[in-house]
């Protein structure tokens, strides 16, 4: 082996590395575009670009000495630096969450380790008033050898740190020749087991630094509130000593407000010299208001410029404030995760999310599980988004160890044992919390410290916990894991000071808030976003605006991570994710749980966080008088300085004024405030006063007028009811010529003057509907109780399957009919069963033939409670394909269901069936419309109109629910030749089950007897 074996050696974690430090870019002079435009710095060399590489299947594969100088790359290929080699056709993509993808056997890897040689050629030009010369790695999974010049210059791992070497003596004037090994797995690979596709090489920038002899070489900025004042503290250690440094500190119209010198500190401190400069009238940094202060640390031969963030956070009475403001996490997990890239993560992408982040409302994000790129976090200062930075530390898949009890209570018990309770892994564990902390101290949009992620707990976080509470008090530190330890010592908990869980349910926080507890809670992760969902943001929201010591959460997560293999035949994108690849272990799916697909596009999810987390909310509203109370969730703006306040006033789906409200009084963060909306109501239908807050001005993540949030409020009148579907279900046509009814065995012939019914004695539904002598049914009508699982049906599913669910059918027992002088009663007993198992469903229908051939339907039904909760109820008819045109009156026009329909609003819409199907990645249950008073389908030739006296639900597609359960990909889905129309009496909920809780109660379709009415015309 070229290489000593550093990758299973857990006493060599880096070599000749440099110590931990802030991040920051150096320049010879004031430069104030070093956060978007770094590579301006005359003192900085972009290594990026194209370098010569070869990847080897195994580390014994490699014997050539490709790092020597005269080495010729002859055979190499040219690959861009930064990039995933598994991206660019080397080795295989494999997706795991939990489990190892090799054996449990640290600190040892698989023995035919993968790598990839890489050879940089640059030229390197001399500068004599900066002569020392730093190379600098941000990110390289998992470990790396590095040569110049044939010269060894270290190694290092930590996938997403930064490693810096000084190679002042081995770089020489003009050709350079930089050569990096990089290994697939290493020992810090059993502290790299997020959940994540696993990829490998250079994926961040590389770099050199030119710097002075004598410069300042470490700072750390730290700010405190004194009244109106802000206080602020720097720093600083220097490399081969010290020299004269002034700081100073400008707002945003580049005026001077703070000036001074760093001057030497007492010996024992860390940090050599320090200077203390006061704003006064500071203007505080928070989400809502990200001000940001330029800070100007000068020397004679370099200039570094950082931006400040004058605030402060702390925990008080168990409640979390930031600027003597209580606050709540309105959060989102998020992975560097691209469909092209991989984890290869640009300014550019990572400003696309941040962005995406401000305009639906969320004010926090968590970087899970990993430190980003240094960019990351200066754009959130800017942004104004709250970040909790998060150690490179999982070990998760020491759950998987085989135990011979392999009870939850047993796991939960020795998941630490060993690794997170191992001292063998201090050193590994602390480095890890260093690296991050150190780096990335000086950003204000910085507020927690969080160890890592799914550790279990032991003495491994206890120390970096320890530390890390002694560097830096001025943050707060988390980790979630702390709940899983052994019972065999006492652990220390003192250092953490927020209480965390995952996907708690609302009884479980309510167990948490009754147990008298002395820290703020904390869901660090919750609602788990995945395929159609989640359903169940409401209900948290609801929770944590009661309680203060409910500090929030963030959701999980933020995209959909998958490979794009470019397009289909139907043109269609194509996404792998787990078990495309050929890979043995892999989980699947279970990493497309994003509020966003791949590409950024906004998942339904996302826009039904927007609107549950809004900036205002209508708390109360007196029709009689017009009274509107109005509660700010802003926690640092008052509401007339960031948004206006707009009325629609609807009427069965349509607008028939409008308006703006006059701000009677302001209201401030958490205060509520009246104003007053009293506009004309109609005597009769189904109207709302919509409430919309809109924004005031133009900022950089909107334009004035763009809608942040609304809400609907039902109005009182002589009938509310939707006069359009009141006029239908009402209408009752005659016909000169009487129906006529003929019976067979197996059917009855319905014939009026324009149509043929067919009814199915023996299912006790209507096989054909013939208008003027034309089928209008593609298929038999179908009682209905299967939907495609959701993801978030993953758990439920498999009772679903058990219950035989998907393969029930409809039969009548007995079946009559009445004929009256203007219409057929037809009653049917019937039942809902499928093979091997009883009867689901008993019910009593009774069907109503009109003579202009309108069909009312009312079921009574009772369910077997042995039988889990019903996917669905109602009816599934097949109809022509050219019947895509859809107007309906209810929920929309986002996919909506009973627990997640916040993103829709009542309304008369009008779409094509192609347009309601949510193209999820995983085909699923999609596209469902909730709260319907009726809905038409049509084509030049044909009509259907179907309403109910209660609001429905339905959902049209071209894909039938077998074809959705059935396939794998979205790409992969074939149209089965109808519409397919679902008219449902509801249907389950969509919670957050792939991950988080069971469905709650409340949205469950689990009646023991209910009754469905519907009428239904078609002409």
């Amino acid at each position: 082996m070229i290489v000593p074996r550093h990758y299973e050696n857990m006493d060599v974690l880096h070599e000749n590395t440099m110590p931990y430090r802030a991040y920051y870019i150096p320049a010879s002079k004031h430069r104030s575009d070093l956060v978007w435009n770094r590579e301006n710095s005359d003192r900085v060399q972009f290594l990026n670009g194209f370098w010569k590489f070869k990847y080897y299947k195994s580390i014994y594969d490699l014997q050539e000495r490709f790092f020597e100088k005269d080495f010729v790359t002859e055979g190499y290929d040219t690959i861009p630096v930064p990039s995933v080699w598994q991206n660019l056709g080397y080795d295989f993509h494999q997706y795991t969450n939990v489990r190892y993808p090799f054996p449990l056997d640290p600190p040892y890897v698989p023995q035919e380790n993968p790598c990839g040689a890489y050879v940089c050629e640059f030229t390197y030009e001399k500068n004599e008033i900066a002569p020392m010369v730093y190379l600098n790695f941000e990110g390289v999974d998992s470990c790396f050898y590095v040569w110049l010049n044939g010269e060894y210059v270290g190694y290092s791992q930590v996938s997403h740190a930064t490693s810096e070497f000084d190679i002042s003596q081995k770089i020489v004037e003009g050709q350079n020749k930089l050569a990096v090994l990089v290994l697939k797995w290493c020992d810090g690979s059993y502290l790299e087991d997020q959940d994540k596709f696993r990829m490998s090489g250079i994926f961040r920038d590389v770099y050199l630094i030119k710097r002075p002899e004598k410069t300042i070489y470490d700072y750390f900025i730290s700010t405190k509130i004194e009244g109106t004042k802000g206080i602020v503290e720097i720093k600083a250690n220097y490399i081969n000593g010290a020299v004269p440094t002034t700081v100073t500190i400008q707002n945003v119209e580049k005026k001077d407000i703070a000036t001074g010198v760093l001057t030497q500190t007492a010996k024992e401190e860390e940090y050599t010299h320090k200077a203390l400069l006061e704003i006064p009238d500071a203007k505080f940094w928070n989400p809502e208001a990200p001000y940001l202060y330029t800070l100007i640390i000068q020397s004679e031969q370099e200039v570094i410029i950082e931006r400040i963030g004058v605030r402060e956070i702390c925990i008080k009475d168990k409640v979390i404030y930031v600027n003597n403001r209580k606050i709540k996490f309105n959060g989102v997990n998020r992975h560097d995760s691209d469909p092209i890239t991989g984890f290869v993560v640009g300014i550019e992408q990572v400003k696309k999310d941040l962005m995406m982040m401000k305009q639906h409302n969320f004010n926090a994000v968590r970087s899970s599980h990993y430190p980003n790129a240094p960019y990351f976090y200066q754009i959130c200062d800017e942004y104004g988004l709250f970040v909790m930075d998060e150690a490179d530390n999982e070990s998760h898949g020491t759950q998987s160890q085989y135990l011979a009890d392999s009870s939850w209570e047993t796991k939960k018990k020795r998941w630490n044992e060993r690794i997170a309770d191992n001292p063998a892994f201090d050193e590994a564990t602390l480095d890890r919390t260093m690296l991050c902390v150190h780096r990335d101290k000086n950003r204000p949009s910085i507020v927690i410290w969080s160890m890592g992620n799914e550790c279990a707990y032991g003495c491994t976080f206890e120390k970096s916990l320890a530390w890390t509470k002694k560097f830096d008090p001025t943050r707060l530190t988390h980790y979630e894991s702390a709940r899983y330890r052994s019972d065999k010592r006492k652990y220390d908990f003192s250092n953490i000071d927020i209480y965390s869980m995952m996907y708690p349910s609302l009884e479980m926080i309510r167990e948490y808030l009754d147990s008298d507890p002395d820290k703020p809670y904390l869901l660090v992760e919750y609602c788990h976003a995945m395929g159609n969902g989640p359903g169940d943001l409401e209900d948290y929201f609801q929770l944590f605006a009661k309680h203060d010591i409910l500090c929030g959460g963030f959701v999980w997560e933020w995209c959909d991570h998958a490979i794009y293999k470019g397009k289909a035949e139907n043109g269609k994108d194509i996404y792998f994710y787990g078990g495309d690849h050929g890979e043995q272990i892999h989980d699947g799916n279970f990493c497309m749980d994003g509020l966003v697909y791949p590409d950024r596009r906004p998942h339904t999810g996302l826009l039904e966080y927007k609107n549950v987390y809004r900036p205002v909310r209508v708390e109360d509203y007196n029709q009689k008088t017009g009274e509107l109370v109005l509660r700010n969730y802003m926690n640092f703006t008052k509401v007339q300085e960031l948004l206006e306040i707009r009325y629609d006033v609807t009427c069965d789906g349509v607008t028939i004024s409008k308006g703006s409200v006059d701000y009677m009084e302001h209201t401030g963060p958490d205060e509520t405030g009246s104003v007053f909306v009293k506009p004309q109501i109609p005597e009769t239908g189904k109207c709302f006063l919509k409430i919309r807050y809109v924004a005031k001005h133009n900022t950089t993540f909107w334009k004035n007028g763009y809608e942040l949030g609304y809400e609907e409020i039902p109005l009182d009148n002589r009938d509310s009811r939707n006069q359009t579907a009141v006029g239908f279900l009402e209408s009752d046509a005659q016909k000169e010529n009487q129906l006529q009814v003929e019976e067979t065995d197996r059917y009855l012939f319905i014939i009026g003057e324009e149509f043929t019914y067919v009814f199915n004695k023996l299912t006790g539904l209507f096989e054909q509907w013939m208008i003027k002598g034309q089928k209008f049914l593609d298929a038999p009508m179908e009682l209905n109780i299967w939907r495609a699982p959701t993801d978030n049906d993953r758990k439920l599913k498999l009772k679903w399957f058990n219950a035989h669910y998907h393969e029930s059918s409809t039969r009548a027992y007995v079946t009559r009919f009445v004929q009256e002088k203007d219409s057929v009663a037809i009653h049917s007993t019937m039942s809902v069963a499928a093979p091997t198992v009883q009867k689901v469903l008993d019910i009593e229908a009774v069907w109503n033939v009109g003579q202009n051939g309108a069909i009312t339907g009312k079921m009574f039904m009772k369910k077997d409670m042995e039988f889990p909760e019903l996917p669905r109820f109602g009816l599934r008819l097949f109809l022509n394909n050219q019947m895509e045109q859809v107007t309906y009156c209810g929920m929309g026009p986002m996919e909506s269901y009973e627990d997640k329909c916040r993103a829709s609003s009542y309304g008369l819409y009008t779409s094509t069936v192609a347009d309601m199907h949510e193209d999820y990645i995983r085909p699923q249950e999609n596209g469902s419309h909730c709260g319907c008073d009726y809905v038409i389908l049509e084509s030049e030739v044909s009509k259907l109109t179907v309403a109910a006296p209660n609001t429905f639900s339905f959902n049209a597609s071209v894909y039938t629910q077998e074809e959705l359960t059935e396939k794998k990909h979205a790409h992969e889905l074939t149209p089965c030749g109808s519409i397919v129309l679902c008219l449902d009496y509801a249907q389950n909920g969509i919670g957050s089950a792939s991950c988080g809780p069971e469905l709650m109660k409340q949205y469950k379709l689990n009646e023991e007897e209910f009754v469905f009415e519907i009428k239904m015309q078609p002409s």
